[in-house]
């Protein structure tokens, strides 16, 4: 029996160790589940919708939360509960998009800056050329030369990531390079191609997914940021920093205009941040047991 439970032991795959170690964490689970529902609501988009987020009922203008509009009607009379949940449809493809893009990029220069010399310097010279300039500034400044749209406005936050990552993944490959595996592997005639696929990207995957998840939700953050001051996405576009911003002229009459979508913010960059922290724990090697 117990020889039995060893091998039972041995023969789980690492994926379902970390996915064992994440649901101890109950926080993270429930950030997940959250997370879960949040993308089910972007894909299904109006088909759940109770009412048409763009449609304007000028008998409806201003109306607080009742029975028939569950958090209100803003200025134009649309129902504002239908357009925070279309809104998430554009949180989460800003937020996701923006930091594969960053994740990916910041990958394949961290990687040719720790395994090429002369690469290194370019590129790290220019990453901290980058990072000495305020991210929200850099992403305003791009906008402002590309023009305020929500393309441009992902263009601009996926620029300001990149080097981010690339810092991380060149430290985690340098680190990676000075394991006895690699030098054995070297040793054997392994191509460099074949070490980078098969021993540097499994072993940093770890530390991009967490830096990733925390990073969706800085990517968020700075969108809403964007759209609130104009920047980013245009109207009719039911963003959530954007409605912040429709609603503050009416805020201390019609509170809800601004005061609703700012929840639904808080909600999704809360669970973002405890499931990153969740996978943090669920990731690091020392707490295998």
């Amino acid at each position: 029996m117990y020889l039995l439970n060893k091998r039972e032991r041995k023969s789980s795959s690492p994926t379902m160790e970390i996915w064992l170690r994440l649901k101890k964490n109950r926080l993270a689970v429930i950030s997940l589940v959250i997370l879960g529902i949040l993308v089910v609501i972007s894909i299904l988009g109006e088909r759940i919708l109770p009412y048409n987020y763009a449609e304007q009922d000028y008998s409806s203008i201003l109306e607080r939360p009742n029975a028939e509009h569950l958090l209100g009607t803003d200025n134009f009379g649309r129902d504002i509960f239908s357009r925070i949940l279309f809104g998430t449809r554009f949180t989460l493809i800003i937020g996701f998009g923006c930091a594969t893009v960053a994740a990916i990029l910041g990958t394949v220069l961290g990687i040719l800056a720790a395994t090429n010399r002369r690469l290194d310097m370019i590129i790290m010279r220019c990453i901290d050329v980058i990072m000495g300039i305020p991210t929200f500034m850099l992403s305003l400044s791009i906008i402002v030369a590309l023009g305020s749209s929500i393309r441009n406005m992902m263009i601009a936050l996926s620029i300001t990531c990149i080097p981010l990552f690339t810092r991380i993944v060149r430290s985690q490959v340098l680190t990676i390079q000075g394991q006895e595996y690699i030098e054995a592997a070297t040793a054997i005639g392994a191509s460099r191609f074949w070490i980078i696929r098969h021993h540097i990207i499994p072993n940093s995957m770890a530390v991009i997914i967490v830096q990733y998840t925390l990073e969706v939700v800085d990517l968020i953050t700075w969108s809403a940021s964007l759209s609130f001051i104009g920047m980013g996405v245009q109207p009719p576009t039911p963003e959530w920093g954007l409605m912040i911003s429709a609603g503050r002229t009416y805020l201390q009459d019609y509170w809800y205009m601004s005061i609703m979508p700012g929840i639904a913010l808080i909600i999704c960059t809360y669970a973002l941040n405890l499931l990153g922290d969740g996978l943090r724990d669920a990731l690091d090697p020392r707490l295998k047991r």
